[in-house]
């Protein structure tokens, strides 16, 4: 890919970020005005013709390795490492 290519596919990706940032703040806009009716009628389920939402508290149980760590010392040998990359762009 040439320098100019690669300048306008970047230039290209700058103007869809910032659309999805712009649609993403627009999902989380409607999103809380339909939580808010959906407080307002006390339900946790709505339904329609061809949709469903559901807002629901879900409870999840997960280790607390600082106070473990605090607890019982050194869990280095119980930690498992994963890498991954990351593409980003500024």
């Amino acid at each position: 890919m040439t320098n100019t290519n690669l300048n306008k596919k970047v230039k290209e990706l700058r103007e869809l970020k910032m659309m999805a940032t712009e649609l993403a703040t627009e999902i989380e806009s409607i999103q809380d005005e339909i939580k808010a009716e959906m407080t307002a009628l006390k339900t946790d389920i709505l339904k329609g013709v061809d949709w469903k939402i559901t807002w629901k508290e879900y409870t999840q149980s997960r280790l607390d390795t600082k106070r473990l760590e605090a607890d019982l010392g050194d869990l280095s040998e119980y930690k498992k490492v994963s890498s991954y990359k990351r593409f980003c762009l500024s």
